[in-house]
């Protein structure tokens, strides 16, 4: 792929353009064993709290996987949209409800999870990530303020295998994961 675009608003072009190459019921197919490698992996089996995502129809599907994890007795967080500049965590309850929020992502009512310092992995979605953990998401930023509060916790960036590049474009503001998957 030496053909990539320089910068990330054409990148995030060239992966929405691979992804129509699929259905939904393919991407949901190859998920699965992205998911069963997820649960197995060795940081997961370990961690007491898991930062996970509620996943959009063009992602490594999650939405099974989240009450394995909880059933697993993690403690699983899931990220709610709560102003145009910020993420909120919230608790995952086998019995909350969820509400449809921005951008049409189900996500978890209840109170907010505050406690960052106790979370020991992050499972993170993007639209590419390249061999040295860059990642770029959809550009609104959610993910990199996020993440910059998790400096202690582990970070593995989730993602289909067209969607690892050669290289991703990066500004001092990215946050880079520890582990692609």
């Amino acid at each position: 792929m030496d053909n990539l675009p320089t910068d990330k608003r054409a990148l995030r072009a060239h992966v929405r353009e691979l992804k129509k190459q699929f259905t939904a019921e393919t991407l949901r197919a190859q998920s699965q064993p992205i998911i069963d490698r997820l649960l197995a992996h060795p940081r997961v089996a370990s961690a007491a709290t898991v930062l996970f995502y509620h996943s959009l129809p063009d992602e490594v599907y999650t939405h099974e996987a989240i009450p394995r994890l909880a059933a697993m007795g993690k403690r699983v967080l899931l990220p709610v949209v709560v102003s145009d500049d910020a993420l909120e965590l919230r608790l995952y309850r086998p019995d909350n409800a969820f509400q449809s929020g921005s951008f049409g992502i189900q996500e978890p009512t209840g109170k907010a999870f505050r406690q960052v310092e106790d979370i020991d992995v992050a499972l993170v979605p993007g639209m590419a990530f390249d061999a040295q953990g860059n990642r770029i998401g959809r550009g609104k930023g959610y993910y990199d303020r996020l993440l910059h509060q998790l400096s202690h916790t582990y970070k593995i960036g989730v993602c289909f295998d067209f969607q690892k590049l050669s290289r991703v474009p990066t500004e001092p503001t990215d946050v880079r994961m520890d582990e692609i998957l």
